[in-house]
């Protein structure tokens, strides 16, 4: 996604530098911190979960999320706690952000070493909210990109009383952390004449064919970023 004319104009990072939140303590060699692979991750998922802490508990929430440039955006509505909190705390809300692809599901021999094929992402930093008019929309329409690129410009954007209704959370991409497994079961040498199947089952995301709106005006064929 290109850079916002909202967002601080700085330079993108070729790299995001670790820290001690974002080097894991098990398989580090699993760990990467390049920006575009980074990107890549973030740009392919839907749903993020959000972690924060709210009366000294910890709380995990699913939501829509969106990346522009160096910031993600966190959409929920006026009345979400999440949302709320980032508003009202100095500096702002801590939170961590992780997204997750699993790329295949891989079946030893042994139990023990049963694993994922995957693509991880996580964020860690302060939340604020988005007060700017101009931001916010841009905000909007990144979180309608998100989920089906070109239809920002393919809808009406929303009113006054819809962007009153709406409330969205920024986080810079600073602290930033990927995680990957590839490849097959990593059995033990003694297991490996053990009469079982091993390999990997290869798990894929799919779109079925869109299906028009009972209401749907005659006349109005599938828009070309549909049929891509």
């Amino acid at each position: 996604m290109p850079e916002t004319t909202t967002q601080p104009r700085t330079p993108r990072p070729a790299a995001y530098a670790p820290t001690d939140r974002t080097v894991p303590t098990r398989s580090r060699e699993r760990a990467a911190y390049d920006t575009a692979l980074v990107h890549s991750i973030l740009d392919e998922g839907y749903v993020c979960h959000l972690g924060f802490v709210r009366d000294g508990a910890p709380v995990v929430l699913p939501t829509l999320y969106a990346r522009a440039g160096e910031r993600l955006y966190v959409h929920g509505s006026t009345g979400s706690r999440p949302l709320r909190m980032a508003g009202q705390a100095d500096p702002g809300l801590a939170v961590c952000l992780t997204v997750t692809h699993v790329d295949g599901l891989v079946l030893a021999r042994s139990a023990f070493h049963h694993s994922m094929n995957y693509r991880s992402v996580v964020v860690h930093g302060i939340a604020h909210q988005v007060t700017d008019p101009d931001e916010k929309r841009v905000a909007l329409d990144a979180l309608v990109d998100q989920v089906v690129a070109g239809r920002s410009a393919d809808s009406r954007p929303a009113n006054a009383k819809e962007l009153a209704a709406t409330a969205v959370i920024s986080l810079d991409l600073n602290e930033v952390s990927a995680k990957l497994r590839t490849g097959g079961p990593n059995d033990d040498a003694e297991d490996l004449g053990l009469p079982y199947w091993t390999g990997v089952i290869p798990v894929t995301r799919g779109h079925g064919t869109p299906v028009p709106a009972d209401d749907l005006a005659p006349g109005i064929g599938l828009p070309a970023y549909l049929t891509s």
